[in-house]
């Protein structure tokens, strides 16, 4: 008869690709721009991804839809976070919660395979996820975390940002694991958005927590997606000149990243441009008409995206995009680009535009030594 551990152990744990410990990647992704097919169109983005790092006008929105962080991804983006190469994340809930605040909580995911009978897994409460294993008894544990994260909020609407900085704060405190992007984005001020907070064990969360609220009769905390998409247009609006979008897989983030520059217009800013640089990871098709497959050529069409730096690469993301990210840390761009804290241009629920810096008097005053000097 199976047995848990013999489809959960050590010896079968995911582990996370580190792209700081790769040399050359550059190099071989610099040779891919002259061959063909998906090689040329992979270095091509690195090529663009690494001028938007070096555009000191240009803020920079990563877009995650898949299971990335489960799959062994978690690390190349907790690198792009500590390297400012990364200024905001729109994400969904699994990656955020399922996955990274899951394996902050000190859980881990496990190497399996597709060729399994799942009956079998799901009498040992394993979930999998095509063809690796995440313990369902453990999820649960992340599920009564983030209930308990709710009961500890003040009762009123709350963007997806608010929250997910206080799961960070929580994984600085009480986490296990240290790694994870969700933790690093709280410490470098890095704003997290989940435009579908609830589709995921953040909704689990906050359904016990309105649920014991309503019988109790006390008023809960709630979400708020309309001001994630407020907050993330303010950002467009308001924090940098030009946006540079990298969207690994398609779905709600890369819309919703998408569609500030249209929210923009319609808050008054006639003239908000387009995203000056976009990158999409995917495997969609275009041709069923679904969003996830769409173009940046078509999101042009809509104002979206500028079509001088956009490219389109067609491959599987734990494929390309360590190559990519990898690529372009080797480039070295990072080293010289200051993380601009977006974060800090939120103080709660509200918005609020940084206090410009007081700029410094010009002229040096003289040493003692040279004051002495110049008195004789």
């Amino acid at each position: 008869m199976a047995k848990k551990t013999d489809f959960l152990n050590k010896k079968q744990l995911v582990k996370h690709i580190d792209i700081t410990k790769v040399r050359d990647m550059d190099k071989l992704v610099a040779m891919m721009g002259d061959t063909s097919f998906q090689a040329r169109n992979l270095s091509r983005a690195a090529d663009i991804f690494d001028m938007a790092l070096r555009d000191k006008n240009c803020s920079v929105v990563l877009c995650l839809a898949g299971s990335l962080v489960s799959a062994g991804l978690k690390k190349v983006i907790t690198d792009l976070v500590n390297n400012n190469m990364v200024d905001a994340i729109v994400s969904t809930g699994a990656i955020v919660v399922d996955q990274d605040f899951f394996e902050g909580l000190g859980f881990s995911h496990y190497k399996g395979t597709q060729f399994v009978d799942d009956a079998v897994l799901r009498d040992l409460a394993i979930d999998r996820i095509y063809d690796h294993y995440i313990n369902e008894d453990e999820l649960r544990v992340c599920d009564e975390v983030m209930t308990k994260l709710f009961d500890a909020l003040e009762p009123r609407p709350y963007a997806s940002r608010e929250i997910i900085r206080e799961m960070g704060r929580y994984l600085t405190k009480h986490g296990k694991k240290h790694d994870g992007f969700v933790e690093a984005c709280f410490n470098k001020n890095v704003p997290i958005f989940v435009p579908a907070f609830s589709d995921c064990s953040a909704g689990f969360g906050v359904v016990l927590h309105q649920h014991k609220c309503i019988q109790a009769g006390k008023p809960m905390a709630s979400i708020d997606s309309g001001r994630d998409f407020l907050d993330l247009t303010y950002l467009k609006m308001h924090a940098t000149k030009e946006t540079g979008i990298l969207m690994i897989g398609g779905g709600v983030p890369k819309n919703f990243t998408q569609d500030t520059v249209v929210a923009a217009e319609v808050l008054g800013m006639h003239d908000a441009p387009m995203h000056k640089y976009a990158i999409q990871l995917t495997v969609a098709d275009e041709r069923d008409g679904a969003l996830s497959g769409s173009t940046l050529k078509e999101a042009s069409s809509w104002g979206k995206v500028d079509l001088t730096y956009e490219q389109m690469v067609y491959g599987e993301a734990t494929v390309t995009f360590p190559l990519l990210a990898g690529a372009v840390y080797a480039r070295g761009a990072h080293k010289k680009r200051k993380g601009l804290e977006l974060s800090k241009f939120f103080k709660g629920p509200d918005f609020q535009m940084p206090k410009a810096k007081k700029a410094k008097k010009k002229g040096k005053k003289k040493s003692a030594k040279k004051a002495a000097l110049t008195a004789s």
